[in-house]
């Protein structure tokens, strides 16, 4: 019996299984054996290189998003219109077959929007093209779920079932659930308030169908079954998504009224590239040379989810050594309580700062002289030594 049968047997066996107080251990092993099954789906056949037919687009700019949805949604005609890259659209289905990426300049960063194939019910099991956009997906730092408006419910609830199937958690945030493995001391079971829907018993359970027998599990918060296979399996990717209704002129304007007020929704494009911005949680840092202006042209682009929006994340991103000769940073902007403010580096810049760096004392020997020119936010001092000594000709 294949992984695919295997899981589908568990699952007719689920659906015939009545939830009570009596059968809930016996559910939660079973929502372990899927978990288990599906982790192996998407592991590469035994003897493999590991290599497959996916779909080979560099990463380009501050953040890659994904297009996700059923087949002539409105894909590509919402990547032509974002990015001018021409995707072609027709009126038969599947007519994107490959992934084709496109590039939207917004607020001075450059956003990579990939145009994928449509994928259908049962993607996460092999069906289609599934796998390869799904692995696209989890690459990307949000999904736009493009939806058909007169559709939308079915289309959008079997989406996100054929994402979680995969370990992609749309608009939810890790469980509070800290989980560690030990070499002996058995399991140890603690939370910080009382548990409704796991207990002791349920936990020890689901830890031997995975054959652990020594770990620390601590709940911080009152999770579920899932949420505790989720941080046992370590792989699930928890990211956003925006919801982008397409073809509203087919429906009434109520409906368009109740599509626009649900959460994380979009029905223009002049609200969806700033909401866009928001999910991404991007944050541009402009550099500001001693003695002179501003340079607002190129500025430097962090990410809270990605590194992190500190000082020294910035110093980082310019080059990995330059920490080494910031003795302090004065800061212009909205994270500033004055301007200029003397800041260290766990200072948390916001959107649109300003960021000049001194740097310690220059040695007399000229070691450290040079090595940051191309980002230096101070003129190059010459020393009394340099200039006494002779030209060498």
């Amino acid at each position: 019996m294949g992984i695919i049968e295997k899981i589908k047997e568990i699952e007719a066996e689920m659906a015939r299984t009545q939830k009570n107080k009596a059968t809930e251990y016996h559910l939660g092993q079973l929502k372990a054996k899927i978990a288990k099954l599906r982790t192996q789906l998407l592991e590469p056949p035994k003897g493999s290189s590991g290599a497959g037919d996916g779909f080979e687009v560099t990463k380009f700019g501050h953040g890659r998003v994904a297009l996700i949805g059923f087949p002539s949604v409105g894909k590509s005609t919402l990547l032509t219109m974002l990015t001018g890259t021409h995707s072609e659209a027709a009126s038969y289905e599947f007519t994107t077959l490959t992934c084709i990426p496109g590039i939207i300049h917004y607020n001075d960063t450059k956003i990579q929007l990939l145009d994928l194939p449509g994928i259908i019910e049962g993607a996460s099991e092999g069906k289609g093209r599934g796998r390869q956009v799904i692995a696209v997906s989890k690459s990307s730092d949000i999904v736009l779920m493009v939806l058909d408006a007169s559709k939308s419910e079915g289309h959008r609830q079997i989406l996100t079932r054929e994402l979680e199937a995969v370990g992609l958690r749309l608009n939810k945030r890790p469980p509070q659930i800290y989980f560690k493995k030990k070499k002996t001391g058995g399991i140890s079971f603690n939370s910080t308030l009382s548990l409704t829907h796991v207990d002791e018993k349920l936990c020890y359970q689901i830890l031997h169908e995975y054959k652990i027998h020594n770990a620390e599990v601590l709940f911080r918060e009152d999770a579920t079954v899932d949420d505790l296979i989720d941080v046992i399996e370590g792989n699930r990717k928890y990211m956003k998504c925006i919801y982008v209704y397409n073809k509203i002129d087919v429906i009434g304007i109520d409906d368009v009224d109740k599509l626009a007020r649900q959460p994380n929704s979009v029905l223009n494009l002049d609200r969806l590239l700033a909401k866009m911005w928001e999910a991404m949680g991007l944050v541009r840092v402009y550099t500001k040379p001693q003695g002179q202006q501003p340079d607002f042209s190129d500025p430097v682009v962090l990410s809270a989810d990605r590194g992190g929006c500190t000082v020294e994340d910035f110093c980082n991103h310019i080059h990995r050594n330059l920490i080494k000769d910031v003795k302090y940073v004065l800061v212009w902007g909205t994270s500033a309580r004055h301007y200029p403010q003397h800041c260290g580096l766990g200072h948390v810049l916001q959107d649109e700062d300003v960021v000049q760096i001194v740097k310690k004392k220059e040695r007399e020997d000229g070691g450290g002289r040079g090595r940051f020119k191309s980002h230096s936010t101070a003129p190059a001092r010459i020393s009394d030594r340099e200039k006494k000594a002779p030209l060498k000709t």
